[in-house]
């Protein structure tokens, strides 16, 4: 486990070298590439963020993204995926310097409806649904030239991660998932769980009424502190990493996205016909095989903690288990040591 001094330390020595390799548009450019592969660098377009670099834009079939990178150029790709209603740049702060001074090349790119990710046409279906959140990760690598990579994430980025590494696993290198198994079974969505697991879904059925999109329409920032007070109770967040994230939630399209990816998962909304194929594939519950180590929170309000046997199935190759102390559902920003050592654990798997 990575001490805090050291993790300090690491941050230090990383956003130094980040100053010279991403945080500046000119050094990134003598760089070379942006993944060793040939790929031509982005340009950097917006302001850097707690060593983390400006924010750049990659271009698939239907979204720009934005995205942050950090490290050596040529280092081991890793991916790191955010969740909702939370921020990459809050949630990836300490674990993607850590990571860059171990020689990690760490890309944080935001979500679909979040931050400055936007939708390239007014037509496209505005879908948050689980087989678009994984096709936008392989979309990402295509359109950098990303070589296979880990993919590491939690809440919807932990889902974004699974399935991309369920439907292509000869881009993924290895996995980290906090809560385990997230592919959705959408097909048992009416099934009931433990009522002190709906309870903790509340939000869920919430957003299944024109009163829930109304509320998140009216006042995103309220319920987002409720849902970050709830889903992590012992986490002392402070109101600068609130306003950060608060950010993202400006997006133009953030609450079509947010509404119909619960409505999907519950089986009350159609999701887009472009990802009906991979959604079919998905219904199988589909093996993980990639080497993969998940993670629970001892403190995470809404997925209680587990020995992991509950899903140990779902993964053929390489897995372990284990439960994080001190972590909430949003485990890398609460306690990024943990996160760290499952990325170093998860490589060595291989």
């Amino acid at each position: 486990m990575i001490s805090r001094r050291g993790m300090a330390q690491a941050m230090t020595a990383a956003a130094a070298g980040a100053a010279g390799l991403a945080g500046n548009g000119k050094a990134w450019a003598a760089s070379g590439d942006s993944a060793g592969t040939g790929a031509p660098a982005a340009a950097p377009t917006g302001r850097a963020a707690h060593g983390l670099g400006p924010v750049r834009r990659a271009r698939t079939d239907i979204l720009d993204i934005a995205y942050h990178d950090v490290g050596p150029a040529r280092g081991r790709p890793v991916i790191l995926l955010h969740g909702w209603p939370f921020s990459p740049v809050g949630s990836y702060a300490e674990v993607a310097p850590a990571l860059a001074q171990r020689g990690y090349r760490c890309y944080l790119p935001y979500l679909r409806g979040h931050g400055q990710t936007r939708f390239l046409s007014d037509s496209t279906f505005r879908s948050g649904q689980q087989a678009a959140l994984g096709a936008d990760v392989v979309a990402f690598m295509d359109a950098l030239r990303i070589p296979p990579a880990v993919f590491a994430g939690y809440d919807w980025g932990g889902r974004a991660g699974d399935v991309a590494a369920a439907l292509w696993p000869e881009r993924c290198t290895g996995l980290v998932s906090v809560n385990g198994y997230l592919i959705q079974n959408i097909a048992a969505a009416q099934e009931p769980l433990a009522p002190a697991r709906e309870e903790g879904s509340w939000y869920f059925f919430y957003f299944l009424t024109e009163r829930g999109r109304k509320g998140l329409q009216r006042d995103r920032e309220g319920l987002a502190r409720v849902v970050w007070r709830r889903n992590s109770p012992q986490w002392r967040f402070t109101e600068a990493e609130f306003s950060e994230a608060a950010r993202l939630w400006a997006n133009p399209d953030y609450v079509d996205v947010v509404i119909h990816n619960y409505r999907h998962r519950m089986a009350a909304a159609p999701g887009d016909r472009r990802y009906a194929g991979l959604e079919r594939r998905l219904l199988g519950q589909p093996r993980i095989t990639v080497p993969t180590v998940t993670l629970d929170g001892q403190a995470d309000g809404v997925s209680p903690p587990t020995d992991g046997s509950g899903y140990a199935a779902h993964f053929s190759g390489p897995w372990s288990h284990h439960v994080v102390p001190g972590a909430g559902h949003n485990l890398p920003q609460e306690q990024p040591a943990a996160f760290v050592d499952a990325i170093l654990e998860v490589d060595a798997l291989r």
